[in-house]
């Protein structure tokens, strides 16, 4: 008799539990929709317990602009579709033939879009490991010297670098870099800047001109960087305190041709002369000139990139929206053979209205969340953190989440706006799964405020 009044108790305490969450999360909602900086602003909520049953609510059905947890979506699909150990390559091949020492023909380097290539976060893919590998590969080739070009083949992707929606004004800073087919450095460089002074950039920049109109003042970066795709011009405006060396990092116009004048650069530092043009397919193609795309044959280096969990790791860590465009356009290539912005949009969209979201709830526009066009509500947010919580792949998916505020969560910051979307444990045992966004909240600490909201599931 004793075991059958136990189970009514703790059904009922567990009930009793929920709805005092649920209370005191209406309660704070309730105190931050009040305030001034909430007048005209939007929220939608949504928390469940591990099993997905509802906890608690807000217009949990209400689309709003994501920010970067958009990433969530863009990161469990492409575990589920590409593979925890799917890796990018890099290969160099020729066309021709090799005779003496002698290229007689052109060289080649092509990629399928590694967005890590030369990257710094992984102390075994620096630009000087790449660089170093591939120098030995021609070496080993017997080649001293080439007859024709070096071509950077960027073509694995199609020519647009950035998702149509991205605000100008994100376009040159290095959050706001576009993805190749050949990615470099991933796609940043830095600028040390003493007052409104250029004092040096991390690396030597290929073929670009700044406008430098810049001022002194106040006590932070207040500074914007302008660079498009494939243009010559750079523009820098905005202010940075006087009498310090401030570090502002921008979007490289063309990755590709600069690997190509760094390959260049190295071989001819290396004895390795070459006769022809440096250049890429592109450039060729906005020059109105045809060029050859790599070889598949003659092939003489093949480079990977670290698997994709890895990846994930850092784009959900860091919040790389390069990471995120070209795991769009890889899924689009690879599953739909079409590497476009909108059918990788598409694609993300199909997936995960076969995992039972409803498709009114997800109205992507692009992989990162950089675009304010992108519609997502929190209920989505939270079947997408289920859905991944039941994979194999999970624990390196939940890795790539920091902590924030004592809690695992990736958050998401547009003008006016914030996301956080995560997972968290209650002292009391109790897991729950949640999505929060804010639009339009104007004035004050905008995380503060949801921090405050989100401390009733600690």
């Amino acid at each position: 008799m004793k075991n059958f009044l136990i189970v009514p108790l703790l059904i009922s305490q567990i009930i009793f539990s929920q709805s005092a969450v649920s209370d005191n999360l209406n309660q704070s909602v309730k105190e931050m929709l009040s305030t001034s900086n909430a007048l005209s602003a939007n929220l939608s909520f949504y928390v469940s317990d591990e099993n997905g049953n509802l906890v608690y609510e807000y217009n949990g059905n209400k689309g709003l602009s994501t920010a970067s947890t958009q990433k969530i979506f863009t990161s469990v699909a492409a575990l589920e579709t590409l593979g925890k150990n799917y890796q990018f390559k890099t290969t160099a091949s020729y066309s021709g033939k090799i005779s003496n020492g002698t290229l007689d023909g052109d060289f080649y380097i092509t990629s399928n879009g590694d967005p890590t290539l030369g990257s710094w976060r992984w102390e075994n893919y620096k630009p000087e490991n790449f660089k170093q590998q591939l120098l030995e590969a021609i070496k080993k080739s017997g080649i001293k010297k080439i007859s024709g070009n070096l071509i950077v083949d960027d073509s694995y992707f199609d020519f647009q670098s950035t998702p149509g929606g991205w605000p100008w004004n994100d376009l040159g800073n290095y959050y706001g870099a576009g993805t190749f087919g050949v990615n470099w450095r991933e796609n940043q460089f830095d600028i040390n800047i003493n007052g409104n002074q250029f004092k040096n950039f991390s690396y030597d920049l290929e073929n670009v001109n700044w406008i430098n109109e810049l001022k002194t003042g106040g006590s932070s970066d207040q500074s914007l960087i302008f660079t498009a795709p494939h243009s010559q011009t750079a523009m820098i405006n905005g202010m940075l305190p006087a009498g310090k060396v401030t570090t502002v990092s921008g979007a490289t116009p063309d990755p590709p041709m600069q690997l190509a004048v760094e390959i260049q650069k190295l071989l001819g530092e290396n004895g390795i002369s070459i006769s022809g043009k440096t250049t890429t397919y592109y450039n060729e193609k906005i020059a109105g000139k045809s060029i050859s795309k790599a070889p598949s044959q003659n092939q003489i280096f093949e480079y990977r990139s670290p698997t994709l969990d890895k990846i994930i790791y850092w784009f959900l860590r860091k919040s790389i929206n390069l990471y995120g465009e070209t795991l769009i356009k890889t899924m689009a290539k690879e599953k739909r053979n079409n590497p476009s912005f909108e059918t990788g949009v598409d694609f993300l969209k199909d997936f995960w209205k076969s995992k039972g979201i409803n498709p009114m709830m997800i109205n992507f526009a692009d992989g990162s969340g950089l675009s304010p066009q992108n519609y997502v509500s929190a209920k989505a947010q939270v079947q997408a953190l289920l859905y991944a919580k039941k994979q194999s792949w999970f624990d390196a998916f939940y890795e790539g989440f920091p902590t924030q505020n004592g809690i695992k969560m990736k958050s998401g910051t547009i003008k006016d706006s914030k996301s956080f979307a995560g997972y968290q444990t209650s002292k009391s045992g109790k897991n729950y799964v949640f999505s929060i966004i804010l639009n339009n909240y104007q004035g004050g600490s905008i995380s503060n405020a949801l921090f405050k909201v989100l401390d009733n599931l600690k």
